[in-house]
């Protein structure tokens, strides 16, 4: 959430963020409710000074005792109309997304994210690689026709080694990142409050993709970035605490309204799919700094799995609602002939840490401040899945099991 003040102080600035992200919101409206609410709370203030004058004045004729009740009457109403305002503010404030970082260069879509580096080549083997949906069911790895029958489209059953190797990979990058890169391990609630999800940025904004439990008010979490936003819900964090890192696997759950009719083969994009992911909470003067490090966190398990991938810098249209500045990984899957989004890390700046009440002290002795709040993947699945089985498939038709993954895989060959 953008601070009020800074709104109105800098409208200009907040529509052209909007121009520039291909998005709207209703800052006129809520500059003009800002004004009425200004104004009535100056005309507050002038009747409680009055109320307050008569008061000392101590009058106890019928006038003035009738004129008294007046004043409290209108004391009332207008704390009530300021009352009304003030929500209509919250639920039109929360409409707004965040302002882009300077840096970010401006688009129009996804052809104009500018690519920042590159690392590996991708591989050009002497057969015809197989995408990842024949070449699981041929394995016996991944089964499409389970999945429908249970749940529906979009849901798919792992079998045996391609089990273990999901199960690897998570293993894999939970390790990396605690004992590697200093990521404290969360294991949170996989549903979450309303409140939550406010906190976070997905509601009211994308309410209609969401899974919903109406009778408990329980919401499925489509990333692990929800609950770890809230973790320090309604805090102050004492000083010197900051930074705080976070690493949690979870599964997440997704409609994927928004993207009906994309990529419907195989197992790249699914209602429920595995996820690990890493979090910040940060003094404002770090924060970006700190996303530097989280992409190449990120970057290191794409290294260790040897797996060719680019990073790209998301330009404006492309930025999450809450994000003010982003980076995209995106591996080679050799069968699917593409690149597949594995990771996206983003600093939100204080828009999730303002809506959810996160604060921290400077010093002992300062005012709270607003944290700085950073999430990416690290790294996402199936998309992992996808491109460790093409890239590492056999001219045999067998997948070779990455080094770092065959202890826990317990197969140096899936065949």
């Amino acid at each position: 959430m953008l601070d009020l003040r800074f709104i109105r102080e800098n409208s200009q600035t907040v529509e052209e963020a909007l121009r520039n992200r291909q998005d709207s919101a209703p800052v006129d409206e809520i500059l003009r409710l800002d004004g009425e609410r200004r104004r009535k709370l100056l005309d507050l203030e002038n009747f409680r000074h009055t109320r307050k004058e008569a008061s000392r004045e101590r009058k106890v004729d019928k006038a003035s005792a009738e004129e008294a009740r007046d004043l409290r009457a209108t004391i009332r109403d207008l704390e009530e109309e300021v009352k009304k305002i003030d929500e209509q503010l919250e639920s039109l404030l929360l409409q707004v997304p965040n302002v882009p970082h300077p840096s970010v260069p401006v688009g129009k879509g996804e052809e104009d994210n500018v690519v920042v580096r590159t690392w590996g080549e991708p591989k050009k083997p002497d057969f015809t690689p197989t995408p990842h949906w024949k070449l699981g069911e041929t394995l016996g790895i991944i089964d499409f026709e389970r999945g429908v029958k249970l749940s529906g489209t979009r849901f798919y059953v792992l079998k045996g080694l391609g089990a273990r190797l999901q199960r690897a990979l998570i293993w894999f990058m939970v390790d990396l990142h605690t004992s590697q890169h200093g990521y404290q391990e969360i294991y949170p609630p996989f549903m979450v409050k309303r409140e939550c999800l406010v906190g976070s940025s997905q509601l009211p904004k994308f309410a209609d993709n969401l899974y919903h439990d109406p009778e408990s008010d329980f919401w499925f979490i489509p990333t692990a970035e929800v609950p770890l936003t809230n973790l320090h819900r309604d805090e102050i964090i004492p000083a010197g605490a900051l930074p705080f890192n976070y690493v949690a696997y979870t599964a997440c759950f997704r409609r994927e309204k928004m993207s009906a009719g994309k990529d419907t083969r195989g197992i790249k994009r699914g209602h429920q799919f595995d996820k690990v992911e890493l979090y910040k909470f940060t003094e404002p003067e770090n924060s970006y700094d700190e996303l530097e490090k989280m992409v190449a966190d990120a970057e290191a398990v794409c290294q260790q799995l040897k797996l060719p991938y680019r990073v790209s810098q998301l330009n404006t249209s492309e930025l999450g609602f809450a994000s003010a500045k982003s980076y995209d990984i995106e591996v080679w899957a050799s069968g699917c002939e593409e690149w597949l989004e594995v990771s996206s890390c983003s600093n939100c700046t204080d828009f999730q840490s303002r809506r959810a009440g996160i604060r921290y002290r400077p010093t002992p002795d300062s005012k709270p401040r607003f944290a700085h709040t950073l999430n990416g993947s690290g790294l996402a699945l199936p998309r992992s899945m996808i491109s460790v089985m093409e890239n590492y498939q056999q001219k045999d038709g067998s997948i070779a099991v990455p080094e770092v993954l065959q202890g826990m895989v317990g197969a140096k060959i899936i065949k």
